[in-house]
């Protein structure tokens, strides 16, 4: 079986995979034997049930959570985006290109007045400024945008359970 299709398929998880989720989630740099001693199975058995999870895509990947503020990347945009027509190769092509943006760190496709939402991070003002003339602006299919400044972030997690 390929991985796109093992990954497609629902997992059945159990409390002690949760157990495990739960402290990855927390804290990806835990040891084997950490996980093992806290969710009270022994190593063994654990690494299996995180290899599975990671195989079967439950576990997407692992990553440093970095302080925007300390590497200078203190303003955040929340960015919403109608495209001119809605078809596939506009569709595609405004994708291609924001997949490309580093100041792009989430896009989703949404329902209600706007087709897509952007979360941006940059560096400054001038600098989203500069985004939205040299990049943004540049790319084909884009009608309306409407930019929402991010005053304080009052919660931020990536803690799904």
């Amino acid at each position: 079986m390929n991985s796109t299709a093992e990954q497609s398929k629902s997992i059945s998880l159990d409390a002690k995979d949760y157990e495990i989720l739960k402290l990855l989630q927390k804290n990806a740099k835990l040891t084997i034997r950490e996980i093992a001693a806290e969710v009270h199975l022994s190593p063994t058995p654990t690494h299996e049930r995180i290899k599975r999870l990671e195989k079967t895509g439950v576990i997407k990947q692992y990553a440093a959570i970095l302080d925007p503020e300390k590497i200078n990347k203190g303003i955040m945009v929340i960015c919403q985006i109608s495209l001119r027509e809605s078809n596939k190769k506009t569709a595609g092509e405004f994708l291609n290109a924001v997949l490309q943006f580093t100041e792009v760190t989430e896009c989703y496709n949404i329902s209600g007045d706007f087709d897509f939402m952007l979360k941006i991070v940059v560096e400054s003002m001038e600098s989203y400024h500069l985004f939205c003339l040299n990049k943004l602006g540049e790319v084909p299919g884009i009608g309306q945008t409407k930019s929402i400044f991010v005053m304080a972030s009052l919660k931020e997690t990536h803690l799904l359970i």
